[in-house]
């Protein structure tokens, strides 16, 4: 610690025999640096993007095809990660989105393959459906006072067992199955093929532009409307907003709401996608895009984060996952690389803290 005269510390007046006063060490820059969110954020996609050139793999990471579709892949998880930043900046946490992603992405399969419906009824009433099951768990969290781990667990329980219950445990194809237990055959609906389109020549998936879309529309409401404050009040200190007159149940609800929407865009994604409904899709994907939040640097205590550090985390884990595939990595040592990446993102962020 250096030595400041007494007359500059305003100590002239106390004392020999008074407790001295002390001054925090002064922070260095690169200190300063690391403390701030978005520079560990972009530490971690720079690192990664590192290690691709690296593990080349015959030159395949150079080319515009895997970019292209590294950020097509990561673009579920994207998407199930904005709506997981709304709940964790209010303290919270959503364990349910892959299961309620695997019940969406049955129901709007049988609505569109099997059924008929029009995407004007088959889309509007599977976002209704997501935002349900965000409702049910923002209500029993609030309402009920039960700690949202439970809350949500319940719900992934409810909502992957509702989406076998529904589907017959089997997955919900173009196969349609006859009264007499024969199957016949029918197209896969337009919806579908525009989902899984690719525009601007190829090089860009339409559910990459519906996870920007997402990404936009939670910036949005975090940075410019007075929901946005409430949600980072909350997380900052849940007693101090109720007494500031916040709406604090009303706004837990609203957050697993949005949770639950963004899974039931996530499911219409997947479903399009793999071009059918599985009832054991999203399995392990709440693990996935917590990571992404983590590692973008969103804390999971609340109140600190946002969706530009999601969409760091996205590209980040899109680009990791991607590496690894083209390196031939068993996808048993990718489930545990990410339980390690989300212990040291966080040792992280409490290292910036500090």
């Amino acid at each position: 610690m250096s030595q400041v005269s007494q007359p500059e510390r305003g100590l002239q007046n106390e004392p020999a025999s008074g407790p001295a006063r002390l001054s925090e060490p002064p922070r260095n820059r690169f200190t300063e640096l690391w403390s701030i969110p978005a520079t560990r954020a972009l530490v971690a996609l720079l690192f990664v993007l590192l290690l691709g050139w690296v593990f080349n793999a015959h030159g395949a990471f150079l080319k515009l095809g895997t970019h292209r579709d590294a950020l097509r892949q990561a673009s579920v998880f994207g998407i199930l990660a904005c709506g997981l930043t709304l709940v964790i900046i209010s303290g919270g946490i959503d364990l349910a989105v892959g299961s309620v992603l695997a019940l969406v992405a049955v129901s709007f399969s049988l609505m569109s393959i099997h059924w008929g419906w029009s995407p004007w009824v088959s889309v509007p009433l599977s976002l209704l459906l997501g935002l349900i099951c965000g409702a049910v768990s923002g209500g029993i969290t609030a309402w009920w006072g039960i700690q949202p781990f439970i809350a949500t667990l319940a719900m992934m329980v409810f909502a992957r067992g509702l989406a076998k219950t529904i589907s017959g445990g089997m997955k919900v194809s173009t196969a349609v199955k006859n009264p007499d237990g024969t199957y016949h055959y029918v197209d896969v609906p337009a919806i579908f093929h525009f989902i899984d389109n690719r525009i601007l020549g190829g090089n860009l998936a339409v559910v990459t532009v519906v996870f920007l879309v997402c990404v936009m529309l939670a910036w949005i409401i975090l940075s410019r409307h007075s929901w946005g404050r409430y949600v980072y009040a909350i997380g900052g200190n849940e007693e101090a907003a109720r007494l500031s007159s916040v709406p604090v149940r009303f706004t837990k609800v609203l957050a697993y709401c949005a949770s639950g929407l963004m899974a039931a865009i996530a499911g219409i994604c997947q479903a399009a996608q793999e071009q059918q409904g599985d009832p054991e899709a999203g399995v392990g994907y709440e693990l996935t895009a917590i990571a992404i939040v983590v590692i973008g640097g969103t804390t999971l205590s609340g109140g600190r984060g946002g969706m530009g550090l999601t969409l760091l985390g996205t590209f980040t884990i899109g680009y990791l996952d991607k590496i690894l595939s083209i390196n031939a990595v068993p996808e048993a040592s990718r489930l545990m690389l990410t339980g390690v990446i989300i212990v040291v993102a966080v040792l992280a962020q409490r290292r910036g803290k500090s």
